[in-house]
């Protein structure tokens, strides 16, 4: 993990601002790296023509604005500055005396909206006079843009502090990715996310952002078996297992198989170059398995997921395998959504306040690798690794589309990849997926674009 690619929490920022100012550099300094980089951005959108208002509050990120408005100003741009509250910090304080432009008091038109009202840390909903003045202004400007966070939103939980807070089209995150720019309900509102680096060290304990993997061609002597075998569990609604299948056959395993336990109890149409074979979790050449979509909640259903989980195959949990899990039963992998996550978080007596702490909580209770899916997505692991997804397409949300998730993390899994990479790299080609299949998509339509999203991590 790279520094420009980790997650802090709003307390490891403070560390992490910290330590660069124990290493010589003033907060004057940090703030005006981290203004001029904001500033930068705000520039390639407003240039010399478009008028910019700079909303500033009472603290270093108020100071952030100033900053900016004065960079936009050297520039020969149009700004000016609505301050919400005097600077309360020396470092505000001076950035507010280089500031050589106009400042108003109340709201004003203007064609851009620089969000510096508050950053991060902030911990309760904005006063009444505040969020009239952000929400007037917001009305008041065609783009807005937030600087660090926009104001209102919970760095750690990606919680709205206040309702009727504005949207925005850009969110410049300063020195490190925040939870809430990967969690809902705050990353709907931030439009396009960008970062400024201030020369933030690596964290302890940080999370990053899923990036890009880089795969490689299979090696000159490679047969199907040694790029990895998978089983697909099929049950009661076998398509379901056809569809994450059609999906692990893009994603770089192998061999991929459809193992029922019985002849398919609904026909349906299986593509020729997938395989359906009888269930034998014996076979010493399977490299994983795929339990859950599709697979019905009856004993039947249950007795197969023992008997697969009990094969001692690196597996994948998904869908009605969420629900099947009895005392002592666990998989390599879950990737649950919100209700199932809700499920397994009963069955492993785990919980927790937020999405991330409620996934990293429930791997380390369960000893699994949790996906916890949806709008926002969480992978952890249970040595306390945690990863967040960029947003990805809301048309996503249709049926299916876990199945195919599922799918890709699990032919991952086949090839060899460790579990948490494994998983990792499952939701970024399932992501990418989706952004390269054209809306609106069927969950068959996304299966077939992993194998194209698949082939932009191929090094050259």
């Amino acid at each position: 993990m790279t520094a420009l690619g980790q997650i802090l929490s709003a307390e490891q920022m403070r560390a992490a601002e910290g330590a660069l100012m124990a290493g010589g550099i003033g907060v004057d300094e940090l703030m005006q790296r981290a203004g001029n980089g904001a500033a930068d951005y705000v520039w390639r959108i407003a240039g010399p023509l478009r008028r910019v208002t700079v909303l500033t509050g009472p603290g270093n990120n108020g100071g952030d604005g100033w900053v900016i408005a004065e960079a936009i100003r050297r520039r020969g741009g149009h700004v000016l500055v609505v301050s919400a509250a005097e600077p309360r910090t020396d470092a505000a304080r001076l950035a507010r005396s280089l500031y050589s432009g106009p400042v108003v008091d109340g709201p004003v038109d203007g064609d851009l909206l620089v969000d510096c009202l508050f950053g991060t840390g902030l911990t309760r909903g904005l006063g009444e006079a505040d969020l009239g003045l952000l929400a007037g202004l917001a009305a008041r400007h065609g783009k807005r843009i937030a600087v660090d966070l926009p104001s209102g939103v919970a760095t750690d939980t990606g919680a709205a502090l206040n309702d009727g807070l504005p949207d925005y089209h850009l969110t410049i995150a300063l020195g490190a990715w925040k939870p809430a720019h990967f969690l809902m309900p705050a990353m709907a509102r931030m439009g396009e996310l960008r970062l400024v680096d201030i020369g933030c060290g690596v964290g302890e304990d940080a999370g990053h952002v899923i990036r890009r993997p880089r795969f490689d061609a299979p090696a000159a002597d490679a047969h199907k078996y040694r790029r990895g075998l998978l089983g697909v569990v099929a049950c009661a609604m076998p398509g379901a297992a056809v569809l994450a299948a059609t999906a692990a056959q893009g994603a770089g395993a192998g061999y991929v198989k459809v193992l029922c336990d019985a002849p398919l109890a609904v026909p349906i149409p299986v593509p020729m170059d997938l395989v359906c074979a009888r269930a034998d979790f014996s076979d010493e050449r399977i490299g994983a398995l795929l339990v859950g979509p599709g697979l019905g909640r009856d004993a039947g259903a249950h007795f197969l997921l023992a008997d697969a989980l009990g094969a001692g195959r690196p597996t994948v949990l998904d869908a009605d395998g969420c629900h099947l899990l009895s005392k002592g039963m666990a998989a390599t992998i879950a990737t649950p959504h919100e209700g199932e996550l809700a499920v397994l978080e009963r069955h492993f007596d785990s919980r927790g306040e937020d999405k991330i702490t409620r996934a990293r909580n429930l791997a380390q209770a369960s000893g699994m690798v949790i996906v916890a899916k949806g709008p926002d997505t969480i992978v952890a692991a249970p040595d306390g690794r945690w990863a967040a997804a960029a947003r990805a397409s809301s048309w996503l949300s249709t049926a299916g589309t876990g199945d195919v998730l599922a799918g890709a993390i699990a032919s991952r899994l086949a090839t060899g990849a460790e579990r948490f990479a494994a998983a990792c790299e499952g939701v970024w080609l399932h992501g990418e997926a989706a952004r390269i299949t054209p809306p609106p998509f069927s969950a068959g339509e996304l299966a077939k674009s992993i194998a194209k999203a698949y082939r932009a991590c191929l090094q050259s």
